[in-house]
């Protein structure tokens, strides 16, 4: 799969099936798209492209929102490229791009640039300057620029529209299992090691300390997760703690991880984090005695996750 930077794509990238969205998460709406632009790919034998926009623009116009991806930009590239996605073109979302007049959009990007054939869409796509452009101006636009607009109807389970902001409050809930299940797998945090505080070692419990930088929080507690070092398949079987840790008058949210019958030095080191299952919310204890009494505790439910 085929990574740009902006729209100066190959000539074999020309006249492609193209996809345009945020795409966060690829969940099962998302992958109901790609099933069916693999169809078109087999039919007309045409690549699949995906414009995608960084930072998301919801993220840049509202620069309050801090936490709110599902996956990062390489979780999102792996999945996509087992979508059967050719390429991805990943256009810098900036004040510049922001201003474009949705006419010029269409005519110079789409159309000069990319030579799409087939676009998807959702219905309520907005693009342009103060979203002025919608999919009825990019179906009025068909025939002039030589492309087919596509907009399959969104993918609904138990009459809940499967979207990005729906898995998003599942997970701010507490309901992991629904969310991973949209999904279609377990959802899972990846960083980098840094050394903490060392409160955890104090109390029998050493944990991999993980800046979660802009995912969404989910609900702030105790989670059974499954750890996985760089480059490797192999499940470490772990508990986690995703919160502000009350119990030591921290305020900035953290991703601890204690792994089971583990020794060895991972800081600095790549962790990827899958959450399996949620165990408790995160609570306030008087002592870290207590808290030391309800970390055996939720040892046991993690271990048989």
């Amino acid at each position: 799969m085929k990574l740009y930077k902006n729209f100066d794509i190959s000539k074999s990238h020309k006249k492609s099936i193209i996809l345009i969205g945020n795409f966060d998460g690829v969940h099962l709406g998302h992958q109901k798209l790609f099933k069916l632009a693999n169809n078109y790919k087999k039919k007309f034998n045409l690549n699949i492209g995906v414009l995608t926009f960084e930072p998301m623009p919801k993220m840049f116009f509202n620069k309050e929102i801090k936490n709110f991806r599902i996956s990062n930009i390489n979780q999102k590239n792996v999945i996509l490229k087992n979508l059967g996605v050719d390429f991805v073109v990943t256009q810098m979302f900036d004040k510049k791009f922001s201003k474009i007049k949705s006419d010029f959009f269409i005519k110079k990007v789409l159309s000069k640039k990319l030579e799409a054939k087939y676009i998807f869409v959702s219905n309520n796509f907005k693009f342009g300057n103060k979203r002025e452009g919608d999919v009825n101006q990019l179906i009025k636009n068909e025939t002039i620029h030589d492309y087919k607009i596509v907009k399959p109807q969104p993918l609904t389970v138990d009459k809940k529209v499967i979207s990005s902001t729906y898995i998003r409050s599942l997970l701010e809930k507490g309901n992991l299992k629904k969310a991973n299940k949209a999904l279609a797998r377990n959802w899972t945090i990846e960083g980098i090691v840094k050394k903490g505080r060392q409160q955890g070692k104090k109390i029998g419990f050493p944990t991999c300390n993980i800046d979660i930088k802009d995912y969404v929080i989910a609900m702030p507690g105790v989670y059974a997760v499954n750890a996985y070092k760089k480059n490797s398949k192999k499940p470490l079987k772990a508990i986690a703690n995703l919160g502000y840790r009350p119990t030591f008058n921290q305020k900035t949210i953290l991703l601890e991880v204690h792994i089971f019958n583990f020794s060895g030095n991972l800081y600095n080191k790549y962790l990827s984090v899958e959450f399996i299952n949620f165990i408790r919310k995160e609570k306030k204890f008087n002592n870290a005695n207590q808290l030391r009494k309800q970390i055996q505790s939720d040892l046991k439910i993690a271990k048989k996750s």
